[in-house]
């Protein structure tokens, strides 16, 4: 997936502000456009999603402390995000590796 590190980063913000204004219900009408344009975006949802699956796991940890949820559940969902964080890192290594050969490039 080629994706440019500026358009990544206004991707995880716009995912990051669009996760908070879902718990939130609460937008304004630029940062709807916003959200709305880049929506369809690979990155987007691959954030969104990355972020839905940490909260998830979190969420699932917490029920198990409260005594709520039972030990397979938790372990699953430890394991999606813990999968889903180690996908990130990956992809953010890369890109991360792609731009320093970029600037290494003589003009």
């Amino acid at each position: 997936m080629k994706m440019p590190a500026f358009q990544a980063a206004q991707s995880y913000n716009l995912a990051k502000s669009a996760l908070k204004s879902d718990n939130a219900q609460s937008k304004t009408g630029a940062e709807t456009a916003n959200v709305k344009g880049l929506e369809e975006s690979p990155a987007f949802k691959a954030v969104h999603e990355l972020a839905g699956t940490v909260a998830k796991g979190e969420t699932a940890a917490m029920n198990y402390m409260t005594g709520s949820a039972d030990p397979h559940s938790v372990v699953e969902a430890l394991a999606q995000a813990e999968l889903a964080v180690q996908t990130a890192v990956t992809v953010r290594d890369k890109v991360v590796e792609a731009y320093q050969e970029l600037i290494r490039m003589p003009i």
